[in-house]
């Protein structure tokens, strides 16, 4: 079993929901943690909180991980102020839905560039000197249930992390040598502020029926604690993959056992939310 104690750990989308619940957890579990966000004020925010109860921050910075010269001029300064770390957290991304024919060209590619470039540009970045310090080490990657099942109007979310899921299965083999632990997360309903923000093209968030729908998502969904917790424990006992909630597990089975039934059940939901966009 792996310890976090005195990890220098990497955290992108540490501002809000499940990236703010890993930062405080991982620090609260011994970890030196960095912290990274588009948003500077919240993410700042949360480091004073970390120091405040007695964790460790050695270093924030808002940036965009879609940048690459951002992410790039960060590591170079990570690396010669501290050396190269020891846990890389890719949980940043945002939430793109919508039918192919409603999807504009920039909403697929900004969900590209931010949910699977971003961890890319992560990984390009800070490997080498992971590799290199030849001390192994840990990559999460946190990509989603869209990551294994074909959800109705993911296209791009989808291609995002089924990506990130790509790059995670050929990293776990490649890094192995150089006891590097790669684990991909794929969380479920999850009650962070993605609920709020989502984009879903050519639908009425107001709609009666999506509201309704937003509201059973959270009545279903476990709190961002929960997931972080997940995830630091699929960290510490080295697992590859984690889900967040029993149900993407149970999921997962079935789609691989029950291959037909399950086509049934994404066909039904897909069907739902057509006839919601038919109303609309």
């Amino acid at each position: 079993m792996a310890s976090l104690a005195r990890q220098k750990c990497l955290i992108t989308g540490a501002a809000s929901g499940i990236g703010r619940a890993t930062a405080i957890a991982a620090a609260r579990a011994g970890a030196q943690v960095i912290l990274t966000d588009i948003n500077a004020t919240p993410l700042q925010a949360v480091a004073d909180l970390i120091r405040q109860s007695g964790g460790e921050v050695l270093d924030w910075r808002a940036l965009d991980i879609a940048d690459y010269s951002a992410v790039q001029d960060y590591a170079n300064h990570l690396h010669a102020r501290f050396g190269s770390l020891d846990i890389l957290m890719n949980i940043a991304g945002i939430a793109i839905w919508g039918r192919v024919e409603t999807l504009a060209h920039e909403q697929w590619r900004r969900c590209i560039e931010v949910n699977l470039m971003g961890p890319i540009h992560v990984m390009e970045c800070f490997l080498p000197a992971m590799i290199a310090a030849g001390r192994g080490g840990h990559l999460v990657n946190v990509a989603s249930a869209a990551a294994l099942f074909p959800l109705p109007w993911h296209a791009p979310y989808s291609a995002s992390k089924f990506g990130l899921r790509g790059v995670s299965e050929v990293l776990r083999q490649d890094l192995r040598r150089h006891n590097i632990h790669v684990c991909l997360v794929c969380p479920g309903a999850v009650d962070t502020g993605l609920v709020d923000t989502v984009q879903i093209a050519g639908l009425d968030l107001q709609h009666p029926e999506v509201v309704k729908m937003r509201q059973q998502f959270r009545r279903h969904a476990v709190t961002p604690e929960q997931a972080a917790q997940a995830i630091l424990d699929g960290v510490v006992k080295r697992r590859w993959l984690v889900f967040t909630s029993a149900d993407i597990r149970v999921g997962y089975w079935f789609q691989r056992k029950w291959a037909w039934p399950f086509e049934r059940v994404m066909r039904f939901l897909n069907n739902r939310l057509y006839r919601v966009a038919e109303r609309g």
